[in-house]
């Protein structure tokens, strides 16, 4: 089969010149060292190529709606190991090559074309991908974190579908959140002094990365926001997935009036190889909405409020009669559903609460031998009889318990892990806090998480100081420790807090009007980490 080569953002084939702008090229600071290629189908039209994403830096999309196989192959430097380099290849997810490394006997020495430069190349294989999805992930064993990925994606692009829009509003210091689920084709929203921000949230899909979305004036024809970011965690569709949203900010909307929602896929349309789509084959991409919105005065008179009141009354009225029945189904439905999210976040939070326990009893008996292995009798004899009454408390099972007691399990916790490592410990809490009611063990993971990974260390230097603070009607829980800290744009697998950030997303999915807020502030000096239960007081 006769093939083409596509060379994207360099110079890099030594082919004719007519194909000289063509094909894929990871030269830049990636794991691989070197580029990688494509070649498609001689007779293919409309390949987009090479398209980067801000929030994506290590990954390259690749749209080949008209392309039946692509051909993909690699180059790397002369002055790299090469044996160190792995690769997998994904077709729709699936793998068809996993953690490859190179194959060194089928390596051919290349120039890149008006490049000194000698390259080792090879082909990683011929793919079809006509209605599929072929992704490639390269790395090198020496830093296996830095992973680049290339899509090449074989199917139609879907539009994107607005599922709901929410709006967030304070008033006397309570929290709530309105929505408009299914929205057609505009949507009438009234912001006044009390609202704060519009949500939209979009139907899930293996490419939302793709997808941008801004919003434009009509009257003024101006974009007056633009995002390139789906944010996840906290809305959960009925089959239980997090659903990507985007949080607006109510002050872009500076005049009453109709805006435009639009949100399509992060191409240029014009910049691609052999291009044959017409701006109007380009819209079938391309998700719009309408907005109107009404911009409500800061402040009324009592006369204009009653005005305002008596006509809102009048109208009501006359429609009252034709939409009662559909308001009643409506509601029903509602409500049922908002139940069933309810009711589904609950058991999720039983199953999290139920991996925090063992999870953390393992940790303890996991002490326990290390006092007997160092063959420290009496302290292991004394964290044994903490741990009994601690386990207690631990598998009692309450879904909520008194700041008293979370303070009880803290204090046995912490004199345990005392014996075995020597460090200093308070906490402090404000007045009449006693019988305030919490989610049980909240802070627990992340006080073990302290003694672990802050002061286990540093032995009688080691200090956590814990407070439970009351501010306006905000309980703010923290815990502090004078450890080396560490990178948050570090993965982190520890169980306990990959669990307790779980936990707080399905909170604040049940406690709606209470947000849970977590804070983490390392540095060298220490980590702080603080947990505020909005409107909890």
């Amino acid at each position: 089969m006769k093939k083409t080569t596509l060379i994207l953002l360099s110079l890099f084939i030594s082919l004719s010149a007519a194909y000289a702008q063509k094909g894929i090229n990871f030269s830049n600071n990636i794991a691989a060292g070197g580029k990688l290629l494509m070649h498609v189908d001689s007779g293919a039209r409309n390949v987009f190529y090479a398209i980067g994403f801000p929030n994506q830096p290590r990954t390259s999309f690749n749209y080949l709606p008209d392309v039946n196989h692509v051909s993909i192959s690699i180059n790397f430097r002369k002055n790299i190991n090469i044996r160190h380099y792995r690769y997998t290849i994904l077709a729709d997810n699936k793998s068809i090559a996993l953690n490859k490394p190179i194959n060194m006997a089928q390596l051919k020495d290349t120039h890149a074309e008006g490049d000194e430069e000698l390259f080792s190349s090879t082909t990683l294989g011929i793919f079809p991908v006509k209605d599929k999805t072929v992704t490639t992930l390269v790395y090198s064993i020496d830093k296996p974190q830095d992973i680049d990925k290339a899509v090449f994606y074989g199917k139609s692009i879907p539009r994107a579908k607005i599922l709901s829009f929410s709006m967030l509003s304070k008033s006397d210091q309570v929290y709530s959140t309105s929505w408009v689920k299914d929205p057609k084709g505009s949507t009438n929203f009234t912001f006044t002094e009390k609202d704060l921000q519009l949500t939209i949230v979009k139907d899930k899909s293996d490419i939302d990365y793709l997808y941008y979305t801004s919003i434009k004036d009509k009257k003024t024809n101006k974009i007056i926001f633009e995002s390139t970011t789906w944010r996840y965690g906290g809305i959960i569709s009925e089959d239980h997935e997090q659903l990507p949203f985007i949080e607006i900010d109510k002050n872009i909307f500076k005049k009453s009036g109709e805006y435009e929602i639009i949100i399509q896929p992060s191409i240029k349309w014009t910049s691609c190889f052999d291009c044959d789509i017409s701006p109007k084959e380009t819209e079938k991409y391309v998700t719009r909405h309408t907005l109107f919105i009404t911009l409500a005065e800061e402040n009324y008179t009592k006369k204009e409020l009653y005005s305002y009141a008596l006509m809102a009354t009048f109208v009501i009225g006359l429609n009252f009669l034709l939409i009662l029945n559909a308001i009643k189904r409506r509601n029903k439905k509602r409500l049922t559903v908002e139940e069933q999210q309810k009711n589904t976040a609950k058991l999720q939070l039983n199953s999290i609460r139920s991996q925090l326990n063992p999870h953390f009893l393992f940790n303890a008996l996991s002490g326990i031998q290390n006092l007997m292995n160092k063959n420290e009798i009496d302290n292991a004899n004394k964290y044994l009889s903490k741990f009994a009454r601690l386990t207690r408390n631990v598998l009692d099972d309450k879904e909520l318990v008194s700041l008293s007691q979370e303070k009880t399990l803290l204090d046995d916790y912490l004199q345990m892990e005392q014996l075995r490592f020597g460090f200093k410990y308070e906490i402090n809490r404000s007045e009449n806090l006693d019988n305030v009611e919490i989610p049980s063990m909240l802070l627990q993971p992340f006080v073990e998480n302290a003694v672990k990974h802050g002061i286990s260390k540093k032995a009688t230097d080691g200090k956590i100081v814990i407070t439970f603070t009351k501010q306006a009607n905000d309980l703010v829980l923290t815990v502090t420790d004078n450890g080396n800290g560490f990178d948050t744009e570090k993965k982190n697998n520890g169980l306990g807090l990959q669990l307790s950030n779980s936990r707080i997303a399905l909170l604040n999915s049940i406690y709606k009007e209470n947000r849970f807020t977590l804070a983490i502030q390392p540095s060298t000096n220490g980590t702080k980490i603080s947990l505020t239960l909005t409107d909890w007081l």
